[in-house]
Order: structure tokens, then C-alpha cells, then sequence
């Protein structure tokens, strides 16, 4: 029999996900592993979003004032101080950044370099349960550092909303959506200089469009629209009005675009990851 017979026998690898427990060991595989590095990858994650946060919310922060925010009720807007403003939207590039490394450089160390997901599939756990474990795994760095940041937030008095409560489920999505999609592009990276076309291209554009920085409304309206759809402009939605101890509004909207992107992401990821370990 051909290759090309083989090939065309072989299940599709847009077949729906096959999914069960035997994701768990893999996903405490890399905790274990992570332990030993626990603390220096804790400062490197939370260095660089608390500089970001000293330098523009208080060094901006002091020549910006306040800035406008739509009120949660659609009402009129509201004045709130840059830092708060900035603390609010910076939390959840930080969250999406940190499950973004985690699924691009670590996990394509473990999957090509280092050849660890061969090894695991040695063992009677399919791809589809790696490929699972290394989003959940990417998603909880994501909501460990986050934590850091928002525990120093916290210090600084910037805010002490109790309904930050409800960030942390909600970041805990935002970093499942960015490990999803980080996911797809590790799977088609052959380097990892691959990788420097997302961030240039996808992320970097994300983060001034998504109103961590300024308002989205000093955006004009073509790009605002544009704005709307991207998953970071929908965190950013869900987690602000927490900070300023409102319910977000439209949270079923912004939640189902995030769960749409995260959805998509890990099945095209899975899909694609199919594929290179068929080649």
C-alpha cells in the first residue's frame, strides 16, 4: 500500500477533539517541572507589566489626570484616574501575553525541540490530551502571574473594588482565549523566530487598538470597529468596570467572543498540530 493510500485512510484531523482525564498527568508533568523555576519565572512575568504600570500610570498618569470611560449603565461617562484606567486594561495584556509565551516558546521547546510530547505519547495519552494540556497549562501561568500583579495592584491602593473577585475567573478565560490561538501559530512554527511575526504583527497592533492605553473612542470609527472584534478589546470590556466597582455591560456579549475565539482556536490548533505530527 502507498503512502498516498495510507495518507487517505487515516482520520481526518478536522475530526472533532478526543478528549479525556489523561490530559491531568501531562499538565502535572509541567508543574512539576516548572517548580524548580517557580520564582524567576514569577519576577520575569510580573517585571515587565509593573514597569509598563510605574512608568505610564504614574509618569503619564500625573500629566494625563483622568481620563473619560463610558459608564456602565450606558449612561453618561465617568472621570476616572489614568492609573486605574491603565491598571485595568494592562492586567489583561498581561495575562494575554503571559499564556501567549507559555504556548509559543515553552510549548514548542517541549513539542520539537526537546521532543517531550513524543515521549509522552509513548505512554497511552493521545495528542489530543497534550495538545489540552499545554492550553490549560499555558492559561493557569497566565492566572498565577496575573494574581502577582493584581495582589501588588492591590497594595498601591488602586483599587479595592470586592468585585474584583470576578476578574479572576474572567482573566483565567482571557489566557484559555490566548493559549488557544497562541497554540495554532505553534503548530505551524518551524523556528522559533516564527514567532516574532505574531507579536510584531498580531499582538503589538492588539494592544493600542484594544483601549488598555487610551479610550476607544479617540480611535476613528473604522478601526473602532475593527476594535470590537479583537479578544483583547473584550477582556479588556469584561475586567474594567470591575476595577471600578461596576458590573460590565454586555458581559454575555464580550464573554461569548472570547469563548468563540478560544473554541476556534483550539480546534484549529488542534487540527493543525494533527497535521504536522502525521507529517
Amino acid at each position: 500500500m502507498s503512502t498516498t493510500d495510507i495518507t487517505a485512510m487515516a482520520p481526518s484531523i478536522w475530526r472533532a477533539p478526543q478528549l479525556s482525564l489523561r490530559f491531568w498527568p501531562v499538565f502535572l508533568r509541567n508543574l512539576l517541572v516548572w517548580r524548580k523555576l517557580a520564582i524567576p519565572s514569577l519576577v520575569g512575568n510580573i517585571a515587565e507589566p509593573l514597569m509598563w504600570l510605574v512608568a505610564f500610570g504614574y509618569g503619564m498618569g500625573a500629566l494625563v489626570g483622568q481620563v473619560s470611560v463610558a459608564g456602565a449603565d450606558g449612561g453618561a461617562a465617568v472621570k476616572v484616574p489614568y492609573i486605574l484606567f491603565l491598571a485595568s486594561g494592562s492586567i489583561c495584556m498581561s495575562a494575554m501575553n503571559a499564556a501567549t509565551f507559555e504556548a509559543l516558546y515553552s510549548a514548542f521547546s517541549r513539542m520539537h525541540v526537546q521532543k517531550t510530547w513524543d515521549g509522552i505519547m509513548n505512554a497511552p495519552v493521545s495528542l489530543d490530551d497534550v495538545v489540552l494540556a499545554e492550553m490549560l497549562w499555558a492559561a493557569f501561568k497566565s492566572l498565577f502571574t496575573v494574581s502577582a500583579i493584581l495582589v501588588v495592584m492591590l497594595a498601591l491602593g488602586i483599587s479595592a473594588s470586592p468585585k474584583l473577585l470576578l476578574a479572576w475567573p474572567i482573566l483565567l478565560g482571557v489566557g484559555m482565549t490566548f493559549s488557544c490561538i497562541a497554540l495554532v501559530f505553534n503548530a505551524l512554527a518551524k523556528g522559533y523566530d516564527f514567532f516574532t511575526y505574531y507579536f510584531t504583527l498580531c499582538l503589538t497592533p492588539m494592544m493600542f487598538l484594544s483601549g488598555i492605553f487610551f479610550p476607544l473612542e479617540q480611535l476613528p470609527s473604522a478601526v473602532r470597529l475593527v476594535s470590537q472584534c479583537l479578544p483583547l478589546t473584550n477582556a479588556v470590556a469584561l475586567v474594567r468596570p470591575l476595577f471600578m466597582d461596576e458590573w460590565p455591560p454586555q458581559a454575555l456579549q464580550h464573554g461569548l467572543v472570547l469563548v468563540a475565539y478560544a473554541v476556534a482556536g483550539f480546534w484549529l490548533a488542534l487540527a493543525l498540530t494533527r497535521r504536522r505530527f502525521r507529517g
